[in-house]
């Protein structure tokens, strides 16, 4: 084989990490609470999500267990654009300011899902994350996609639950065509966290049987230091990004 150089073209990146269990202990204490409180905030006539037997909700970015979180988020969308900057060689020209915009959560049940979306932000560069704080059993026993045993064959089931990406054109022929894959699918676990930019669609498949896969959400508005939105420049606080 004569020697020869590849060019990766990049289409988009997907980060994912891990809460710390303490976050994610604090976390649902917050929301066990809140989902009992009269006063709770839904967002069912504003989100997208499919969810008959659970709810969404907006999430107090002030609350002392929720705090912990936002900070976590807002560093992590500095990592994501410093990331994005060095792969892909583009110049972002200006330090950004990094700010939580809303945070929410997801309480899914059997039959509850998702239908394909983007999320959007007050600013044009915006990041969204997502994490698990529960994940019912039988979700966390199936296999993980691109294993051996993952097969979406015989009604497998074996994607139930997960979140899955889309960023392109995705035809029964890529492989004869050549075509890598544009599409792909994570498996929830408690205390993953992902981070994605906020026009990446994505959706998430229903699951059958007890439990609740609870997720929390956030958009994260990213800006020029030196031109800081009036709108949003008092909502949360800042990550700068060198």
């Amino acid at each position: 084989m004569a020697e020869v150089t590849v060019h990766n073209m990049p289409s988009v990146f997907v980060m994912d990490t891990q809460m710390p269990e303490s976050m994610v202990n604090d976390l649902n204490d917050y929301l066990d609470e809140y989902v009992e409180d009269k006063n709770k905030k839904s967002l069912a006539d504003t989100l997208v999500g499919q969810i008959a037997q659970g709810e969404q909700l907006l999430m107090d970015n002030d609350d002392p267990r929720v705090k912990e979180y936002t900070n976590f988020v807002c560093s992590l969308g500095a990592d994501y654009i410093n990331f994005f900057a060095q792969n892909t060689g583009l110049n972002l020209k200006a330090p950004k300011a990094v700010a939580v915009d809303e945070t929410w959560s997801v309480h899914s049940y059997e039959g509850d899902y998702n239908p394909i979306h983007d999320h959007g932000t007050k600013t044009i560069m915006g990041i969204s994350t997502t994490g698990w704080t529960k994940v019912p059993q039988q979700i966390l026993d199936q296999p993980i996609a691109g294993s051996p045993t993952y097969s979406l064959y015989n009604s497998s089931g074996d994607c139930d639950g997960y979140i899955a990406f889309q960023y392109g054109r995705n035809e029964i022929m890529n492989s004869d065509r050549l075509r890598p894959p544009q599409s792909f699918v994570i498996q929830p676990e408690v205390g993953k966290m992902l981070v994605f930019p906020s026009w990446l669609q994505h959706m998430v498949y229903p699951f059958k049987g007890e439990g609740e896969r609870r997720t929390v959400a956030s958009n994260l508005n990213c800006w020029d230091m030196q031109e800081q939105p009036t709108e949003i420049e008092n909502e949360v606080k800042n990550d700068d990004v060198d």
